[in-house]
């Protein structure tokens, strides 16, 4: 089987030649094992990352992961972006002026102009600050645009042609309901909002909905397989399973079931706590939930959720990349990854993958033995 058709297989339920080894290659590593480029890319350089290596490519496209309202104007909806970098950082500022005032976000990043297209930026001050901000918003944030849908089917297209045999691509679109929702307005609010002030955090919620699964549809209605939603935020560590199922859950399945009416596979991506939160992913109706992250980024075991969920999901995970690979010895991978997939093998509906990203500076003998281990233990 190619890379393409063992994850397909996997997504469909089936069992494959082999368990895939996805690794999650993005900017940080593809610059520091590129060393020689002046700028990545993490769909065009994860491929010849993935057949450097010979790992099965799960490439993640962060091309639309930004939404179109936030990077361009429209009639009632005028975008002015500027970025600045002071000490070291990077400043993304957006101001967007509406007829009923303007709403700024102001976001931050350590930077780094090599990878300056794989910048996570963390939010400093908040789009929507109060209701005021929010009516604003909902009356003028203007639906997706001809242009953006003729630039999903190209991007889409060209990420299938590229890619090939290796594997898929899974575009991030802009995340679940509730980490776009905490994009936008400060979640100590928004999950304040859930108890004191439900109507405002109903109309919120349903609003980011609305945008979000006219968005996933549209990715959806391409050449990609798999849409990517990121989950991150809504963790174990953050809500509990109660929290999650009567205020999370509703949005989230409504976006889930969009994309699998269009005929595609989720993959959602939960690199933290999960561990109460597990049955609840069986509920939204999941394809993949990545990256059962052990302990100390996570509180996940492989083989209680294989246990728990297993046969209703496809697992995707779980070596510490962080603690574990950049530092184990070349025997003490291939022990634990031996270890990994005795648990994630058996059945099928399982990715072998790391924690989260693959982080530069890993030693790359660690990396190629990870690997070949994976590869010779997960034949079927």
């Amino acid at each position: 089987m190619s890379g393409r058709e063992r994850i397909l297989a996997v997504l469909k339920g089936e069992i494959p030649d082999k368990v895939p080894v996805g690794l999650f290659v993005q900017e940080e590593y593809l610059a520091w094992f590129f060393p020689k480029k002046k700028e990545v890319d993490r769909v065009i350089d994860a491929v010849e990352c993935s057949r450097i290596l010979e790992f099965d490519l799960l490439a993640r496209d962060r091309t639309f992961e930004t939404p179109y309202f936030m990077k361009k104007s429209y009639p009632n909806w005028e975008v002015d972006e500027e970025i600045k970098t002071d000490g070291g950082n990077m400043y993304r500022i957006i101001k967007i002026g509406t007829p009923e005032g303007t709403l700024q976000q102001i976001e931050a990043a350590p930077y780094e102009e090599r990878i300056i297209s794989g910048i996570h930026f963390s939010t400093i001050e908040y789009l929507i600050k109060n209701s005021r901000d929010f009516e604003a918003f909902s009356k003028f944030v203007p639906g997706i645009d001809s242009a953006t849908l003729i630039e999903m089917r190209e991007r889409a297209a060209f990420s299938k042609k590229i890619i090939g045999e290796l594997g898929l691509s899974v575009p991030w679109g802009w995340g679940g309901v509730f980490n776009q929702a905490a994009t936008y307005r400060d979640i100590q609010e928004l999950l304040v909002d859930a108890y004191l002030n439900y109507e405002f955090y109903q109309a919120y919620m349903d609003k980011m909905a609305e945008l979000i699964v006219e968005n996933n549809t549209a990715l959806a209605d391409t050449d990609f397989q798999c849409i990517g939603i990121q989950g991150n935020i809504a963790n174990s560590a953050m809500v509990g399973a109660e929290f999650f199922d009567k205020y999370i859950l509703p949005y989230e399945k409504r976006l889930v079931q969009a994309i699998k009416d269009a005929g595609k596979f989720t993959l959602y991506h939960n690199c933290g706590k999960a561990k109460v939160l597990q049955k609840s992913y069986i509920k939204m109706g999941l394809d993949v939930w990545e990256t059962v992250a052990p302990s100390p980024q996570g509180d996940n075991d492989l083989k209680e959720a294989k246990e728990l969920i297993g046969d209703s999901i496809v697992l995707s995970g779980n070596i510490d990349q962080v603690n574990f690979l950049k530092k184990a010895s070349l025997k003490e991978i291939e022990d634990e990854v031996t270890r990994i997939m005795s648990i994630g093998k058996p059945g099928g509906r399982y990715i072998f993958a790391a924690s989260d990203y693959l982080e530069k500076g890993t030693p790359l003998e660690n990396v190629k033995k990870v690997i070949e281990v994976a590869r010779r233990e997960g034949k079927y």
